[in-house]
């Protein structure tokens, strides 16, 4: 039964709710740049309320360690002074993956992303042992090989097969798209949902799931030297399934960015109030707030 419909003030500004809370966990693609470039008002944003007290973690299903997002983030333009650490989907995938050290492993994504093993043989003092589908324990996707140009529907025979062996599929992404520029990307969510349709399960590392949440709040605290209450924490972000969803679900509150994942739905119809209504109706979630874009 859905839940009735609630009221989500528009607001303009981090500054009209940011004295509420202690912690922002802010959501990075969509939200703080495109892809391509940083957004400067939301790095404005997340400065102005770090020089206010604030601790800004920035939590991202990114499947790459925290270290090349932060040389990617600033390469973009956001400013340094616009987060104290990162903590990535790609973070919790190496804790699983050195976990599963003495299995060995088929990687479904982008040379990019092979730092991802390189950490997690780190972690675990041995080395991770990369093999082929056929001879792979488990599966760790990152995203398809090549997003420019492929789509899930390539990868029907290779992930009914990995249904067929009922091996582990680890998802380091579960993020279904993201904005390229202009353009849409599939990630590694779309093929978790593709092998779910084949009747796989999936097991994910990042948003909208709880073991990021809990690194990236036990992250903050270490920061502030002391607990936070979950009450004093804000998590911003553009995607309904995976950060609205999630800050949710760990009974945090939520801000939503409606410019970004989905910009065509809400703010390509006219009647923008309308559509994010039936947005929040939809899913039955509801942010404390929705902005366009982040700003201060």
């Amino acid at each position: 039964m859905q839940a009735l419909s609630k009221t989500v003030p528009v607001i303009s500004g981090l500054a009209a709710i940011s004295d509420r809370y202690d912690v922002l966990l802010c959501d990075v693609w969509g939200v703080l740049h495109n892809g391509r470039e940083a957004f400067p008002a939301a790095s404005e944003a997340l400065s102005a309320y770090r020089a206010r007290g604030g601790v800004v973690v920035l939590i991202t299903n990114a499947p790459r360690p925290r270290a090349p997002i932060r040389e990617q983030v600033l390469k973009f333009g956001l400013s340094a002074d616009a987060f104290d650490e990162i903590v990535t989907s790609g973070d919790v995938s190496i804790a699983l993956i050195a976990e599963r050290i003495h299995q060995r492993v088929h990687h479904i994504g982008p040379e990019r992303d092979l730092s991802l093993f390189a950490a997690a043989g780190e972690l675990a003092r041995a080395p991770v042992k990369l093999v082929g589908p056929e001879e792979a324990d488990y599966v760790l996707c990152t995203g398809l090989f090549d997003d420019d140009v492929e789509t899930p529907a390539d990868y029907d025979a290779r992930l009914g097969r990995i249904v067929e062996r009922k091996i582990p599929f680890l998802c380091a992404n579960p993020d279904l798209v993201v904005h390229r520029g202009e353009r849409l990307i599939y990630c590694a969510g779309a093929l978790a949902e593709k092998l779910r349709e084949l009747g796989g399960e999936p097991i994910y590392c990042g948003k909208p799931h709880a073991p990021i949440y809990r690194v990236a709040i036990e992250t903050a605290e270490a920061i502030r030297g002391r607990k936070v209450d979950p009450r004093r924490i804000l998590a911003v972000g553009d995607g309904m399934r995976t950060d609205i969803a999630g800050a949710i679900g760990q009974g945090l509150d939520a801000m939503f960015v409606s410019g970004g994942i989905h910009l065509d739905e809400v703010h390509g119809s006219g009647d923008e109030a309308e559509a994010l209504r039936m947005l929040f109706d939809s899913a039955n979630l509801w942010p404390v707030a929705a902005i366009k874009a982040l700003e201060p």
